[in-house]
């Protein structure tokens, strides 16, 4: 082989060793990550994605809500609006510190708006299991406790209380994302329960597809929840498991009456809401392709926590369940 040839080997050998380099998040290669034998198992850290300003007071009563349960080992909210005014960021820190009495609560600036970087493995995280949530999403402390234990029961799989579907359209041959009401193969990051090393499967996986996909997310400005599903599916190979809230509140549901005009709602949200399926659609279609096979799983039913009496009775002049007391 003559010395031109090597040279341009060598320099083609050279352009795929940077590319590599770029493609893996620099973080992935920290020495700072706690040793996997010392995380917790018995508490979890809750991970918030803030992004609007306008939200930063339900923001605060949020973290401050997860502070306080025993099972809460910290609270990261990962702030992903490059925008935000220093002096915003700092009052933020500032009242977050003055919650005492519970789990410490941590504001971590993200490097990027990419939807893929509320997935990164961080050193901050001490416990077995994440919660990954929204910031306008509120539960009781009893759901979202038990929730965490079915997840001690279930480590390999995902747990969340927003499902949602894939399924395939004959009529058309392709994979669309949808709804059923007996059924579901995804769950939302809205709220939703998990084992942290699935956070270096999504971020840091040696596997070029893997990272086809998080740049196709990236395009795309959507679709993390549903690779996220993709990976937690391929590695369990079973579906998600559905868990009951009490009282689970979504402030950022279009349906809300303060979150807009109901004329609005009425002539816009269905519009809306067709062409976010069709664009979450598209997202399944490559993820199938890139892969080449198909890991979504159906779960059916969902847990609740306890099972309450359906008879009804008349109590205190009142019509209740037969097993609710009236004092």
């Amino acid at each position: 082989m003559g010395k031109p040839a090597k040279i341009f080997l060598f320099f083609i050998f050279f352009t795929c060793f940077l590319t590599s380099i770029h493609s893996i998040n620099p973080i992935c290669n920290s020495k700072t990550f706690s040793d996997p034998k010392t995380l917790r198992s018995d508490q979890i850290t809750v991970l918030i994605n803030g992004y609007s300003e306008s939200r930063i007071h339900l923001l605060r009563r949020i973290a401050a809500r997860y502070s306080s349960s025993p099972f809460v080992a910290s609270v990261l909210i990962l702030w992903g609006n490059p925008k935000t005014p220093p002096e915003t960021l700092t009052q933020i820190t500032q009242n977050l510190t003055s919650y005492f009495g519970g789990a410490p609560i941590s504001l971590l600036l993200q490097s990027t708006d990419s939807l893929n970087s509320r997935f990164l493995p961080r050193p901050e995280i001490t416990t077995r299991s994440i919660a990954i949530c929204d910031d306008d999403i509120e539960i009781d402390t009893k759901s979202f406790e038990f929730a965490f234990k079915i997840w001690d029961s279930n480590r390999d799989k995902l747990i969340g209380f927003f499902p949602r579907s894939h399924d395939l359209d004959l009529s058309l041959k392709s994979w669309i994302y949808t709804v059923h009401s007996y059924k579901y193969s995804i769950m939302l990051t809205k709220l939703m329960i998990m084992k942290t090393d699935y956070l270096e499967k999504y971020s840091c996986s040696a596997d070029g597809k893997i990272t086809m996909l998080r740049d196709y997310v990236d395009e795309m400005k959507n679709c993390e929840d549903i690779l996220m599903n993709f990976v937690i599916s391929d590695e369990a190979d079973s579906g998600p498991v559905l868990v009951e809230a009490k009282r689970l509140r979504d402030h950022g549901d279009a349906r809300n009456e303060e979150n807009g005009e109901m004329e609005m709602r009425n002539v816009g949200l269905s519009s809306r809401r067709r062409e976010h399926r069709k664009r979450r659609g598209e997202c399944i279609r490559e993820f199938h392709k890139v892969l080449g096979r198909m890991p979504l799983r159906y779960s059916y039913g969902k847990l609740v926590n306890s099972v309450g009496e359906q008879g009804l009775c008349v109590k205190g002049g009142k019509l209740v369940f037969c097993d609710q007391q009236i004092f």
